[in-house]
């Protein structure tokens, strides 16, 4: 849904919030679950998608273009448009354990290149006239997988193979679209420090001279294809998983150049480092979902662990520590159970100016864990508890 014009600022919700890996489940989704929230939320305007599109739905898409046209024909009937697809899980994000591989495979491999080739073409015509696309995505990899500098290579020059191949798109169709990635905990990309430099070090440097083999052009055209069409998903629950501030993140992204591609609001569980305050964290360690912790002491020491079942056993690393956060994405509107809260309170009335000022032009509500939430915790029906966030987040904006 359009929240302004000028500067433009769209909103939506993340729809890999809805099981299913073909374009047949995520249209029913459509169909059955975001037609309605529709109604409760917005029914006098067009409502923004933000499209889940795994490997098997691209592939579904990809090979059949009636089925593309179809599916215009439905986003019509219901006044929904797609402007946002995430691409960051690849394989299957629901109903089974999902763990770090939902980084593979990550960017060093051609197979998440051209996938997301296939979702450049997908976007590019299901997106409005006048509208910017953006495309969310893995953040390098995993940080336990890039052991060389040859990986690193790999990762820049598929990204401006995906820069280089959307400044194409651009050309043919005029339908500008952009690839942000989404710096999260434990990945390569982790920190605001760590992304700012891949960006200089590595994506303008090594990509540059990787869009200038492939178009063919001058080393200013290339630095301008790579500015324009890569970018950052700024997570706000990861951004917060680093115990950064978030309008300090924000503005560092802006000052150094690199587009914010998309906002997505979402918030972290954190709580006291008391053995109470742990032992109220045990219901959420699933067999699902990564759920990285970070703690951090008085001092300003930060510790880590790469699952909340390894910090929960582990009570001699947790010796010393003042505030406890947990990746994992608990409804924007959730306040506090018990010793429990979230990083919400770090969205402030700044933070939300900084969005209305131009920061970006997409902002997408991305809780995903509702199959997974406690039922101490769980807010019951799922449009209904989107429909609370949309209402969140429209009071803050």
């Amino acid at each position: 849904m359009i929240i302004q014009h000028q500067p433009p600022l769209h909103l939506t919700y993340c729809l890999n919030i809805h099981a299913g890996e073909a374009w047949a489940d995520m249209l029913s989704a459509i169909q059955e679950k975001s037609s309605l929230l529709h109604q409760f939320v917005a029914p006098d305007q067009w409502f923004g998608l933000g499209l889940r599109l795994g490997a098997q739905a691209v592939n579904d898409l990809a090979n059949d273009p009636d089925m593309r046209r179809a599916a215009l024909d439905v986003f019509a009937e219901h006044q929904l448009y797609p402007f946002s697809v995430n691409a960051f899980p690849y394989g299957r994000f629901h109903d089974g354990p999902v763990k770090d591989q939902v980084y593979a495979p990550d960017w060093r491999m051609a197979d998440r290149r051209n996938y997301t080739f296939d979702i450049c073409d997908i976007l590019a015509e299901w997106l409005p006239e006048g509208v910017d696309g953006s495309i969310s995505t893995v953040p390098g990899s995993y940080k336990d997988w890039i052991t060389t500098p040859e990986g690193v290579t790999s990762m820049a020059e598929n990204l401006a193979s995906v820069a280089a191949y959307l400044a194409a798109v651009c050309e043919d169709t005029g339908k500008e679209i952009h690839l942000g990635l989404e710096p999260e905990p434990d990945c390569y990309l982790e920190t605001t420090e760590e992304t700012v430099r891949f960006f200089k070090e590595v994506l303008w440097t090594t990509g540059v001279e990787e869009v200038k083999r492939i178009r063919k052009c001058y080393t200013s055209e290339a630095e301008e294809i790579i500015r324009r069409h890569i970018g950052v998903c700024f997570d706000t629950c990861h951004v917060a998983m680093q115990f950064e501030d978030p309008i300090e993140a924000l503005r560092t992204y802006r000052d150094e150049g690199i587009r914010i591609s998309k906002v997505q609001l979402s918030a972290a569980l954190t709580v006291p480092a008391v053995e109470e305050g742990w032992e109220e964290l045990r219901p959420f360690a699933d067999g699902v979902y990564l759920h990285q912790v970070k703690g951090r002491t008085e001092s300003g020491e930060i510790r880590s662990w790469k699952d909340l079942p390894l910090a929960l056993a582990d009570p001699d690393g947790r010796e010393g520590l003042d505030q406890v956060r947990v990746h994992y994405h608990v409804p924007l509107f959730f306040r506090e159970s018990g010793l429990l809260s979230s990083t919400a309170s770090l969205l402030t009335p700044d933070f939300f100016h900084e969005l209305r000022s131009g920061a970006t032009s997409h902002v997408e509500i991305e809780t995903y864990t509702f199959d997974v939430l406690p039922p101490e915790i769980h807010p019951g029906d799922m449009v209904k508890s989107i429909a609370r966030e949309y209402a969140w987040v429209q009071d803050h904006l």
